[in-house]
């Protein structure tokens, strides 16, 4: 009967009073054994079971960046006590600390989908950790333009309003990771697997590979660019949760960061024949407070997504957010940042 009344009423209850519906457990802090009325709590999330059946007990707790724990556990984001989580109805969501690993939100963070161009994060890492200078010369081939959807000079299949890229065109990495990061070009993504790896197929298996060195377990690339292959969209996937975790890892790479700052600009082929422009996809980079950068993403399977960094507002703290499938991303992003930063404090 009580499953019945809630199935009834719950539709009628705004967004902001529901509580923890996802497995997010409130944990006290570490010292408030002797007053925990007094405590404020900090959220968590409890192993959820993975695909395999396999309950994953550093769920919540995994130190995803490259930092000394003792100096992380000083300074835990905590939530304002009696403030429940929130629900934003995508597909899924995750935003974490950077920092200490601490899950702010969660919403069936690691239920496997179709990621789109959010793939490009793990492709700049591998590209940013295998080559030895980012100004060595690439030379564009006929395989990495064979490529549809947005493409250098080409905001979609049908539409080329630039110049796009030649083969035989030679171009900076650099400047090609900024087609990547900034236009989310299919054909840059593609011109700097094959420079790296020597073939698309060989860059993709350094990419998982990359995926199992940082742990993690709900993640399968088929592509560098993130467009599904047909017959096998199954077989990519990814997570909230995961995509975050590669999001916070790449933080430590700096020029990957900068270039996701770049609103528009322009590059030229190392002769200077060829002048190609570029823009941002992210049009938060003006209007959300604190913004470290972001990356969107969208096939028709995967929907619209969207991982945005920001900075607390006292500038010390980092929090990555990602929505998936989420046809409201610009606004359910904004909205979460400004519900994470009125609602935590890092101590």
């Amino acid at each position: 009967m009580f499953n019945i009344l809630l199935t009834l009423i719950l539709p009628f209850i705004p967004v902001w009073m529901y509580g923890n519906f996802s497995d997010i457990a409130n944990v006290q802090n570490p010292g408030c054994e002797t007053d925990q009325s007094a405590c404020p709590v900090q959220t968590k999330v409890l192993g959820e079971e993975a695909v395999s059946g396999e309950k994953d007990s550093n769920l919540g707790n995994y130190n995803i960046f490259p930092i000394d724990r003792a100096q992380a556990a000083a300074f835990i984001p905590v939530r304002k006590n009696n403030v429940p989580d929130v629900r934003l109805w995508a597909g899924s969501a995750v935003a974490i600390d950077v920092d200490s690993g601490t899950i702010l939100h969660y919403e069936n963070g690691r239920k496997r989908t179709q990621i789109a161009s959010l793939t490009k994060m793990m492709t700049a890492v591998v590209v940013v950790e295998n080559l030895k200078d980012l100004e060595e010369e690439v030379t564009i081939t006929k395989e990495a333009l064979n490529v549809p959807g947005t493409r250098v000079g080409c905001p979609s299949t049908t539409l080329c309003n630039s110049n796009r890229m030649y083969a035989g065109e030679k171009i900076k990495a650099v400047d090609i990771l900024k087609a990547l990061l900034m236009n989310s070009a299919n054909d840059a993504a593609n011109a700097l697997a094959i420079h790296t790896a020597g073939s698309v197929k060989d860059f993709v298996g350094m990419m998982n590979e990359k995926a199992r060195e940082i742990g993690l377990k709900d993640t399968n690339f088929c592509t560098p660019s993130g467009l599904e292959i047909d017959g096998k969209e199954d077989q990519c996937y990814s997570t909230a949760y995961d995509i975050a975790r590669i999001s916070a890892y790449s933080l430590q790479y700096e020029k990957i960061w900068e270039i996701m700052r770049i609103p528009e600009g322009r590059f030229y082929s190392t002769d200077g024949k060829y002048m190609h422009e570029l823009k941002n996809t992210d049009i938060l980079l003006d209007t959300l407070p604190n913004c470290i950068g972001g990356k969107t993403g969208f096939t028709p399977l995967a929907g619209r997504s969207l991982m945005m960094a920001m900075n607390d507002p006292t500038r010390k703290h980092r929090v990555i957010a990602v929505v998936l499938d989420d046809p409201k991303r610009w606004e359910n992003i904004k909205f979460l940042s400004g519900w994470i930063f009125d609602n935590y404090s890092w101590r």
